[in-house]
This record gives structure tokens, C-alpha cells and sequence, in this order.
């Protein structure tokens, strides 16, 4: 049994918003009843401020859905479309109260729907262009929306994949895709930090720098994944960490420690190296 907030579940009894607008300005249909979840957005538009007037939806799906559908329209009436469109899923999930980790396809489906309705409005190619590589067949999500909800909600494991797209959840043959998508995105982007590289160091500078980093950027991006760090010792140019909470015995783990040497090197100097420390 899910535990549901009471914001999900008042939305599920009791939705708001529920239909299609006559002659709507904009219309966002993503999913497919076949594969389990469908939904259709409309919306009315203030032509001369870009601001919606009213939208409402119809959907196909569980409580969920239901729930996170009803949200995004409370959420978009009287917003700008320039506004509207910095919602993230997180958003529509943290308007609920959070939604259990295995239901946030369904905040992703609703995200995709208000990007597509307001695509439609403005004339603009569709979210997901047709021909697109499609890696779950059996939920039919393409490796484009794969690369952009990973990055998005900073997924590193299948599981997370699976609970966001739903992609992997049916007969798991697209699953060695999925886990190479994962090790490419996080081998190619690692962790975005704002300071700049020093060209000179004392050995204390050197130290606090990592310190710093680790603390103010790496941290905070694993522990947004319930996972955390922690630093056991600078000699030299060898940094030995230690991974925690959520991400002990993470397959992924490997990948992780590399993006972290590759912004310390970036960071502090080319010579770092990171190490695992021994437990």
C-alpha cells in the first residue's frame, strides 16, 4: 500500500480542474492508455500577457496521477507561459506534499504535458519529435526523455529510472540501455561547482579548497539523492573518501567517484585522484 499525503489523496477524491476547456489556445497530450498513463491538458491563454487563464485536464491513471494532474493546473492558473515553464516536476511533487518515490512518472507526465501545451500554443516543434530512439518498448519512452529526466532530477540508478520514467519496468530488456545511459551522463557531466581553478596552492590551500568543495557541491547534489559523502584524508594528491547512505554498495558508486575526481581535478589540480576508502 502507498502512503499518500492528504494533499494526494484530497486531490484524488476530490479533483480540481477535471475536463477539457472549449476551444482551448493550448492542448498537451503525452502517454498512452496502452502503456498505462495518458494525459490530456488544455489551456486558455491571455494572448496580450501570456498568462493562463484556466486549464484543466483529463487523465488515464492511478491516484497518482490524478492527483499530480489536479496539482499542475491549481499550480499554472495565473502564471505566465516564461513562468510556467521553470516548474519542475519536483514542484508538482513538493505541491503535494511528495509522492511516494515509485509514483514520480507521474509528476514527470505532468511536466510533459504543460512543455507540450505550451509548445502547441507558441507554434514550436512537439517536446518529443517523431523517429526519436525509443529504448523501453514497453512503456515507449525515448532515449531523449531518458537523458532528460536523469539530469533533471539527478537519477544514478535504474531503480530511480524506473520510478521516474517507468522505463525498465516492464520485461527489463532495455535495462543494459538504460545503465549505459546512466554511466555516459555521469562519465561526461560531472558535478556542477562555481569556484574556479587557483593556479597556485599551498598544501593547506589545497586541502580547504577539496574541503570546500566536497562540502558546498558534491554533498548536496548526492544527499538530494539520499545519498552523502564523506572526506577521510588529502596525501597529497590522493583524496580518499567515503560513500554513504544511500549510496553504499551502489552500483553506480564507481561512476560517482570518477565524476568526483574529474571536478577536483578541474577544480584543484590535474594530478588528484580519488580513491574509495577502504572499509
Amino acid at each position: 500500500m502507498w502512503e499518500y499525503t492528504k494533499k494526494v489523496r484530497d486531490l484524488f477524491l476530490n479533483p480540481r480542474n477535471v475536463g477539457e476547456i472549449e476551444n482551448p489556445d493550448a492542448v498537451g497530450e503525452v502517454g498512452s492508455i496502452i502503456c498505462g498513463d495518458a494525459l490530456k491538458l488544455t489551456l486558455k491563454i491571455d494572448k496580450d500577457t501570456g498568462r493562463i487563464i484556466d486549464a484543466k485536464f483529463q487523465t488515464f491513471g492511478c491516484a497518482s496521477a490524478i492527483a499530480s494532474s489536479s496539482a499542475l493546473t491549481e499550480m499554472v492558473k495565473g502564471m505566465t507561459l516564461d513562468k510556467a515553464l521553470q516548474l519542475s516536476n519536483k514542484d508538482i511533487a513538493d505541491f503535494l506534499g511528495g509522492l511516494p518515490e515509485q509514483k514520480m512518472h507521474c509528476s514527470v507526465m505532468g511536466k510533459e504535458a504543460l512543455e507540450a501545451a505550451i509548445a502547441d500554443f507558441r507554434g514550436e516543434a512537439p517536446v518529443t519529435e517523431p523517429g526519436e530512439r525509443v529504448v523501453c518498448k514497453c512503456f515507449e519512452v525515448t532515449e531523449e526523455k531518458l537523458r532528460k529526466v536523469i539530469m533533471e532530477n539527478h537519477l544514478t540508478t535504474v531503480e530511480q529510472v524506473t520510478n521516474y520514467t517507468k522505463a525498465g519496468g516492464g520485461c527489463g530488456t532495455c535495462i543494459p540501455d538504460i545503465e549505459a545511459i546512466l554511466r555516459e551522463i555521469w562519465a561526461l557531466k560531472p558535478l556542477p561547482v562555481k569556484p574556479k581553478k587557483p593556479r597556485k596552492l599551498t598544501n593547506l590551500q589545497r586541502i580547504a579548497l577539496i574541503q570546500d568543495i566536497i562540502q558546498r557541491d558534491i554533498r548536496p547534489a548526492l544527499q538530494a539523492d539520499n545519498g552523502d559523502i564523506e572526506l577521510i584524508d588529502v596525501e597529497g594528491s590522493r583524496v580518499i573518501v567515503a560513500l554513504r547512505a544511500m549510496c553504499i554498495g551502489c552500483r553506480m558508486g564507481g561512476v560517482t567517484i570518477k565524476g568526483i575526481e574529474e571536478k577536483l581535478r578541474e577544480l584543484v589540480g590535474d594530478d588528484i585522484v580519488v580513491e574509495a576508502a577502504a572499509e
